[in-house]
């Protein structure tokens, strides 16, 4: 059968995952005292230990009421860590949460990610994202598509979700049978749509429970010299099944 849609997560799948810059604790120094006018009150590592205490206390609270891999919303639970924020403007404070993301890791497009997406997207395939994220996540995903030539309008909206709108995360089987629905509304069935993804136990295998069709990128080498989930293998593969 023929691939008429292709889903894709980011991190470690579009996202090639770095560390956090060497000096990310002097980095935050310099964005509190820029953007609060203040000396810290907290350390990067104290404000990463407050927030933990919020999620923890939000995730047993999403349990209790019966939410399978519970989702928090970053920016409120920053906000309640570091009530210092609404000094500021949405804008600024949204700012703030994205500079602050940057200290947490560092990330680029997997080699060969923008070549791959180019040639579907160009003949209007549809792609599609669900991801575990936040909402910087989508800022760095624009940055990262604009080095490879890109826009993140090359992944319908309809067909795209994100777990920090949705409340839960992935492998909740939920996640993918919203999914279902969305292609499902735009004439594509789970069959005809491939999900590409890097563990198979949050990515692949609820994506099969619902009949997708799946794809592991894994750095496990092949064959061919190629790693078993290389995108240039993705590609021939995306040119077999997809009429290009």
């Amino acid at each position: 059968m023929k691939l008429r849609a292709v889903i894709f997560d980011i991190y470690h799948t579009l996202f090639e995952i770095g560390p956090p810059p060497a000096d990310a604790a002097q980095c935050w120094e310099s964005l509190w005292e820029d953007a609060l006018a203040d000396p810290p009150r907290l350390t990067l590592e104290e404000f990463a230990a407050e927030c933990e205490k919020i999620i923890q206390r939000e995730h047993a609270a999403a349990a209790q009421a019966g939410v399978q891999n519970p989702e928090i919303y970053w920016p409120a639970v920053a906000r309640e860590a570091l009530p210092e924020l609404a000094r500021l403007g949405e804008t600024e404070g949204d700012e703030f949460l994205y500079r602050h993301a940057k200290l947490q890791r560092t990330v680029k497009l997997m080699p060969g990610a923008a070549e791959t997406l180019a040639e579907p997207a160009r003949r209007h395939i549809l792609l599609g994202l669900i991801s575990n994220c936040q909402p910087y996540t989508l800022r760095k995903l624009d940055s990262a598509l604009s080095i490879g030539q890109l826009q993140r309008a090359i992944f319908n909206a309809e067909v795209c979700f994100f777990s920090f709108k949705a409340g839960f995360s992935k492998p909740n089987p939920h996640a993918f049978r919203i999914l279902a629905a969305r292609l499902q509304a735009c004439g594509v069935t789970t069959a005809e749509t491939l999900v590409v993804g890097d563990r198979p136990a949050n990515d692949l295998e609820p994506a099969q429970a619902q009949g997708f069709q799946t794809w592991l990128l894994t750095a496990a080498p092949s064959a061919d010299g190629l790693s078993a989930g290389d995108w240039a293998l993705l590609r021939r593969h995306l040119a077999t099944r997809i009429i290009w």
